[in-house]
């Protein structure tokens, strides 16, 4: 099931504010007949009780009529013309509306629906929304990334209305389920990251992920234990992320090198500080070495692979090279070009 980032009020609301004002019409016109009972009268002739009254109104408005019930004095004639029938035709727009409400509302979903596959391509698709997934929402949306561009796969509740919410598009199911994949066009999507609570999960979208797409969507995902970083690297995965070992690293830095973790956290920090940004190779960098550089270059990506910058071997730049450096993330939240 696909849910859209919600512009109006639901449905289910509709009908029941609309509802609400039918029960309200029928109690009124209620009040008014019972007000006027000698006015009426039935085949019995023992007059109008509480519930003939109720009775009356529920045909009459209903437009039933039976004709057990008829008034018969001028004043509840009257009564009928100036209040019972146009309480009868609004009763019946408000029953008609409810309808024509519900499937304009399910016509207007589809076209939405619709206009999204149609602009959806080169998208990322998040695989749970818990604390991984929403972090790894975060980092995108703070690089720059259009939110519309990002499709959340969560099957629990909580975490489907919290997606939804924050103004994503979500896909309610099982991410394991090649289908739920399909909804979420999987084929077309530029990198998928799984971000499930369990590692088995994982290893299973993985799995069924490359299945679908035959390898060619990148696929990061994270996992709690080492043990299964292999195994998901062996399913498809082009990068994969232990969670507990890094946690664990980053505790043990904290403990014998304090300083570290700072700079760590600044790193990771949006908007504060330090940040670590990738750019091209310029053309005029093309050949020279990346210590040259007046920016701070810590890492060069060539062809996929990263090139260390230590030792005696000296590096030089290539075309196509992709430069790793530190950024002043203060100046670019700032509006400070770098």
């Amino acid at each position: 099931m696909i849910h859209l980032p919600r512009v109006r009020q639901g449905p289910l609301r509709a009908l029941g504010l609309r509802l609400l004002m039918a029960c309200s019409l029928i109690l009124v016109s209620v009040a008014v007949i019972y007000s006027d009972r000698d006015g009426y009268r039935d085949v019995n002739e023992d007059g109008l009780t509480l519930l003939d009254c109720f009775y009356y109104a529920v045909v009459s408005l209903s437009t039933t009529g039976y004709g057990d019930i008829t008034p018969a004095t001028q004043s509840a004639r009257l009564v009928n013309v100036l209040f019972i029938t146009p309480a009868r035709v609004l009763f019946l727009i408000i029953l008609v509306g409810t309808t024509l409400e519900v499937l304009t509302d399910q016509y207007r979903k589809g076209l939405r629906v619709a206009r999204w596959r149609s602009k959806l391509k080169d998208h990322v698709i998040i695989c749970g929304y818990g604390t991984k997934g929403r972090a790894a929402v975060a980092a995108l949306l703070e690089t720059g990334y259009d939110k519309n561009r990002i499709v959340i796969v969560e099957n629990r509740e909580g975490g489907v209305r919290q997606a939804q919410a924050s103004g994503f598009v979500v896909i309610e199911g099982d991410a394991t389920r090649s289908s739920v994949l399909n909804e979420a066009d999987v084929k077309n999507a530029k990198s998928v990251i799984i971000a499930t609570d369990r590692d088995e999960a994982s290893v299973l979208i993985t799995l069924t992920v490359r299945q679908l797409t035959a390898g060619q969507v990148r696929i990061i995902a994270a996992v709690r234990e080492q043990e299964n970083a292999a195994l998901l690297k062996q399913s498809g995965a082009h990068h994969v992320i232990v969670s507990s070992s890094t946690a664990g690293r980053l505790l043990g830095l904290t403990t014998t090198a304090p300083p570290l973790i700072d700079v760590v956290e600044d790193l990771l920090t949006p908007g504060q500080g330090m940040a670590l940004a990738m750019r091209s190779a310029e053309r005029a960098e093309v050949g020279r070495n990346p210590r040259q550089l007046v920016t701070l270059v810590v890492a060069l990506i060539r062809r996929g692979k990263v090139l260390p910058l230590g030792g005696e071997q000296a590096v030089t730049i290539e075309t196509g090279d992709l430069l790793v450096y530190i950024r002043d993330d203060e100046s670019v939240s700032n509006g400070v070009s770098v």
